[in-house]
């Protein structure tokens, strides 16, 4: 298995994967979610011992293994070529063995100067949350005479390319005077509640158990088309992420959005029907957009309650995120139109022997200012 692509818990019962309540009273192992881009890939080839750099793209049918600055030139362009050109220049002196995947914080050209609240800072954006460190500080001064940043958290072993297996969690190497490695453990995998916090989050896990039951018939049966990309499973996944970028109210309002995605999934195939020219071109859509609104009409109920449990468990992950937030070493900030508003990390990965990994992000907070902002570099 490949780290391409880590779930929202709420999204993984949406499959019909109930295995994920596990996590919220058991979270193994954490690591931080840290909001770099681009994700790198890096190592030697288990098959012939080369030193190789590239993109997720190394994980492509037709793979972007980077060997050389020839490779870089044909396999990439612009700004991505950029910063692969400086791992590949920088990464085989860290003392890591392996292939590993992380995200990159920033190349030196990155670097910003910034005044927040009077303290001068060294600041790098490399995708939504701006990342500031006191320039006078031990952290500080590494990163600036560093040439790259980038935090690794994926490791994998396997002897070819294409038989390369994830292990999750944290990764740890040092750091030397041209790589700053910053670290995305989490200082403590004990959250905390007290008495009131802890009554409220069982409350949570127990009315998500309640409506995950009455909703499992129709969850099976999404999840048995969920790959399918014209099938109710699918979109009703896909429609969260939209609703999230589109709306700013209503999001725990149920039958709102149970009616607002049957708009949606009728608009999605609609387009699709639109798109196509002959009448034996749009036959399948108009025959999977049929199905489909028969589908939900006749699971009203049911439908009612998987996003109603989808909504319950991403309450209680955000009561989860907000104790883990408590404990920060790098400043993270949102820039805005007034100057840099304090946020949280992007959020934590949670790992245990049962269902993979898991991503646990506010969505409301991270996932829209992801879709809806400029990013830095690219």
């Amino acid at each position: 298995m490949k780290n391409t692509h880590i779930n929202h818990p709420e999204d993984s019962v949406l499959t019909g994967d109930l295995s994920v309540l596990k996590w919220f009273t058991s979270l193994g192992q954490l690591s931080v979610k840290i909001d770099g881009s681009p994700a790198i890939v890096w190592g030697t080839n288990p098959a012939t011992g080369n030193f190789f750099v590239g993109t997720k793209s190394v994980f492509n049918k037709t793979p972007k293994i980077n060997y050389t600055q020839r490779d870089i030139n044909r396999n990439h362009g612009g700004e991505v070529a950029k910063k692969l050109s400086v791992c590949l220049a920088n990464l085989s002196r860290l003392n890591i063995k392996g292939i590993l995947q992380g995200d990159l914080l920033f190349t030196s050209g990155d670097l910003k100067a910034v005044n927040i609240d009077g303290e001068k800072m060294v600041s790098f954006t490399p995708n939504t949350i701006t990342y500031a460190v006191p320039q006078d500080s031990d952290i500080g001064r590494r990163i600036i005479k560093a040439k790259m940043g980038i935090v690794f958290h994926t490791q994998y072993s396997g002897k070819t390319m294409d038989s390369l297996s994830a292990g999750f969690g944290t990764v740890t190497g040092s750091s030397n005077r041209n790589v700053f490695l910053a670290s995305a453990s989490y200082k403590s995998t004990s959250v905390m509640f007290d008495k009131q916090e802890l009554s409220r989050f069982d409350a949570q896990i127990r009315m998500a158990e309640g409506s995950l039951s009455r909703a499992k018939p129709i969850l099976d049966l999404m999840s048995k088309s969920s790959s399918d990309q014209l099938s109710v499973g699918f979109r009703l996944k896909t429609f969260f992420n939209y609703y999230i970028k589109n709306s700013n109210s209503n999001f725990d309002k149920v039958r709102v959005m149970q009616k607002q995605f049957r708009d949606y999934f009728e608009s999605v195939l609609q387009a699709e029907i639109d798109a196509k020219k002959t009448p034996r071109g749009k036959e399948r859509f108009i025959r999977a957009q049929k199905d489909g609104l028969r589908f939900i009409d006749r699971n009203q109920s049911a439908l009612y309650m998987a996003i109603a449990s989808h909504i319950t468990l991403g309450n209680a992950k955000n009561t989860l995120l907000q104790k883990m937030s408590q404990i920060q070493s790098i400043g993270h900030f949102l820039r805005t139109s007034n100057g840099y508003r304090v946020t949280a990390p992007e959020g934590y990965v949670a790992v245990d022997s049962v269902a993979g990994a898991v991503k646990l992000v506010d969505r409301l907070e991270f996932s829209r200012q992801n879709f809806t902002m400029p990013k830095g570099w690219n």
